[in-house]
């Protein structure tokens, strides 16, 4: 045995309960014992268990009915279930509703043990699965330069530690595949990699999102929802735009980091969590901090080992591999022929100012391949980016009539417009949100984008 298992047993026999609970702490297993099915469901709705061992026949509330009970409140932990009076019939009925695993009594301490550690491996497999299917093509860390190779070796000094983290750096310039990075180089790699972008999502649901709920605790909740940091359960939660978090919730936050628990809205008990926690953002939490925006005690938590990731302006000499990654990632995406880049159409991209760092140039990356023949040269780049002369006079014709014309006006609508798609980007799109951001009305919010010349319609659905 390997692995640390934490597993729930259920059955209303004393004697078994002792020696399975018995069996399980000297393979070196942490064993929850239970009488009765109601108590169980309880137990499994407070805390976490990585196996759910149960009899089939008890009194007042079966294990058949039990198992039902549990995936209807949407327990994760797998559960294998044991009778002395088995039958066909029962396993069939057992494996439909969703057992691992079927035990006949009486039990052999040997392939009970068997049992569990294969448990513990497909629940591995199903994360690593799950995990995979996420990162093939879309999270590989490509640099070349020593810009990055210096962010890299700090991140392997830190990995193998639980030391919390801050990672800083403009939106788009690769936060997340960073802090996944560190997951993967760190002990936790076998358990889940969670995120979740502060910023994208509403203060009223932010709560719910990292702590869950229960079944009926507000409106709209029709059944229990398993939170961020219980679905990060020793593994590493990333927290993106800590900055934007409200002040409420970083209250909260702070308990979790503090106590190890988290309690689901609706709850009596708190749940204990083990879990990594990494954050990013793209603000200064220092002068948030003065400013009052962020709490002073939550900064010297999370910012223990700042990590500070660079503009892709910055990298320069990464440009080549990374157009390359896109290119080929791009490319297989959509059945496409590769193509190649000339060193002209290199030089070109890399005067660019990237704005919008690594994303903007996947973006650019896909839209040269759909304009350029069989190889992109400079003349491609140039009309794939955007151009600071073409966007201010097509702003201009878009402004209303009592805009002012020349270089400077065209330069101040051209920062404006440039400043109101980078906070959309931001907010991940959401109208409202940025809004608030720039501190604006909605309504005027449309009245701007409009004078911009910015094309709200792929914006519908975020609002």
């Amino acid at each position: 045995m390997t692995t640390k298992a934490r597993i729930l047993i259920v059955d209303d026999e004393a004697n078994t309960l002792a020696s399975l609970a018995r069996a399980f702490r000297l393979a070196g297993h942490e064993a929850v014992v239970c009488d009765n099915a109601p108590r169980a469901l309880e137990l499994a709705g407070s805390q976490l268990f990585d196996l759910i061992l149960s009899d089939v026949v008890m009194p007042r509330r079966d294990g058949l009915a039990l198992l039902e009970d549990l995936k209807t409140a949407g327990v994760a932990a797998p559960v294998v279930m044991m009778s002395g009076q088995a039958h066909i019939e029962m396993a069939v009925r057992a494996t439909r509703l969703g057992a691992l695993d079927f035990l006949e009594k009486p039990l052999s301490t040997e392939k009970l043990l068997v049992t569990v550690e294969n448990a513990l491996k497909l629940t591995r497999l199903e994360i690593e699965n799950r995990d995979l299917h996420t990162r093939v093509g879309k999270h590989t860390l490509v640099f070349a330069g020593e810009t990055m190779r210096r962010v890299m070796a700090q991140i392997e000094r830190v990995a193998a530690s639980e030391t919390r983290i801050c990672i800083y750096g403009e939106t788009g310039t690769g936060k997340e595949l960073v802090a996944r990075t560190l997951h993967e180089k760190s002990p936790r790699a076998a358990g889940p990699f969670v995120t979740l972008n502060c910023a994208a999502v509403p203060a009223e649901l932010i709560e719910s999102e990292l702590f869950g709920h229960e079944k009926g605790s507000f409106t709209g909740a029709a059944q229990r929802h398993t939170g961020k940091f219980e679905q990060a359960h020793r593994g590493t939660i990333f927290l993106d735009e800590i900055g934007d978090m409200p002040l409420a919730m970083q209250a909260k936050l702070l308990r979790v980091l503090e106590e190890g628990e988290v309690e689901r809205i609706g709850a009596d008990k708190p749940t204990t969590v083990d879990v990594r926690v990494v954050v990013g953002t793209h603000r200064n939490l220092e002068q948030l901090v003065e400013s009052g925006g962020f709490r002073r005690d939550l900064y010297h938590r999370v910012v223990v080992f700042p990590v500070e990731l660079p503009p892709l302006r910055r990298r320069a000499e990464d440009l080549p591999a990374l157009v390359e990654h896109f290119a080929r990632q791009v490319s297989a995406q959509n059945g496409w022929k590769p193509v190649g880049f000339t060193d002209a159409a290199i030089d070109a991209l890399k005067q660019y100012a990237w704005p919008g760092n690594i994303r903007e140039l996947r973006n650019v990356v896909e839209r040269l391949l759909l304009l350029a023949g069989s190889v992109v040269d400079a003349e491609d780049v140039q009309r794939a980016l955007p151009s600071t002369h073409s966007s201010a006079k097509a702003v201009s014709s878009t402004a209303s009539p009592l805009a002012a014309v020349g270089p400077l006006a065209e330069r101040v609508l051209t920062f404006e417009r440039e400043e109101v798609l980078r906070e959309l980007e931001r907010h991940n799109r959401h109208i409202t949100q940025t809004a608030k951001a720039l501190g604006l009305e909605r309504s005027h919010l449309y009245k701007k984008c409009q004078q911009l010349g910015i094309n709200l319609q792929n914006l519908q659905e975020r609002e």
